[in-house]
């Protein structure tokens, strides 16, 4: 929902809409290092279990925040931003639920939730990204 409104204000051309990319891009950003997260956190359980998950699994967990972080540097440079980071961020967050089945740690009611809300959540963030351009 928070990325609908921000959407909408960038459409809008709404006086706050740069401010509305910032936030998208915030919100954004935030969720996919949560993901990062839910990929430690799923590691770990997995290895309550007996499963050993491996090192790969904790590398893959905390990409996901240091990739935010390198995307939202050019915009603290004054480089081209926020579109392109706003486009890749939500291609990031679509496609993130591949690392699930990849790590192989998440159930398959999870999956249909993981799909559903990533896609949602990426095409969002692709859209405010696209919009950028008409305000910068």
């Amino acid at each position: 929902m928070p990325q609908a409104a921000f959407v909408a204000l960038v459409a809008s051309a709404h006086e706050w809409a740069y401010s509305a990319l910032a936030g998208g891009f915030a919100y954004a950003a935030a969720i996919f290092s949560f993901l990062g997260g839910v990929w430690w956190g799923e590691a770990l359980r997995a290895e309550g279990h007996g499963t050993r998950a491996g090192a790969g699994t904790y590398l893959v967990a905390v990409l996901p925040s240091l990739i935010a972080v390198a995307l939202f540097l050019p915009w603290t440079f004054g480089w081209d931003w926020p579109g392109p980071a706003l486009v890749l961020l939500g291609i990031l967050i679509a496609l993130s639920p591949l690392v699930d089945r990849a790590l192989g740690l998440a159930s398959r009611d999870f999956m249909t939730l993981r799909w559903h809300l990533s896609i949602g959540l990426g095409a969002m963030t692709v859209l405010l990204g696209l919009l950028a351009d008409r305000l910068v």
